[in-house]
């Protein structure tokens, strides 16, 4: 099994908690670790924007990506919110084996 850090910005530190909650409690993410404030400069709508804005990292099974994905997409306030995942290549077995176990398995339609 390959497991992930899944990558998130959100506009406020409540937006941040409450799509963190929702991943957990789906088992969707074993963990998120919500990470704030950063300053974030990107291009939108042709221009330079800044903003402050809170980061999570979610720890997830791989196959989990694209629901977890789309639970933030269905819950997140921007247009096109930044959801982004890196795969783990090594680390603790340990704590790799506790982020399957505290995920479900993408096959069987969870909750």
């Amino acid at each position: 099994m390959a497991e992930s850090f899944v990558y998130m910005t959100c506009a406020t530190a409540q937006e941040a908690e409450d799509i963190g909650t929702v991943l957990v409690e789906r088992r969707l993410a074993a963990c998120v670790n919500i990470l704030g404030p950063v300053r974030s400069l990107y291009w939108w709508e042709g221009r330079v924007e800044r903003g402050d804005e809170v980061a999570l990292i979610a720890k997830t099974r791989t196959e989990l990506v694209p629901e977890l994905t789309e639970a933030v997409r269905a819950m997140h306030g921007y247009d096109v919110p930044c959801v982004a995942a890196l795969s783990i290549e090594g680390g603790n077995p340990d704590f790799l084996a506790w982020i399957r176990r505290e995920t479900r398995p993408g096959d069987t339609g969870g909750e």
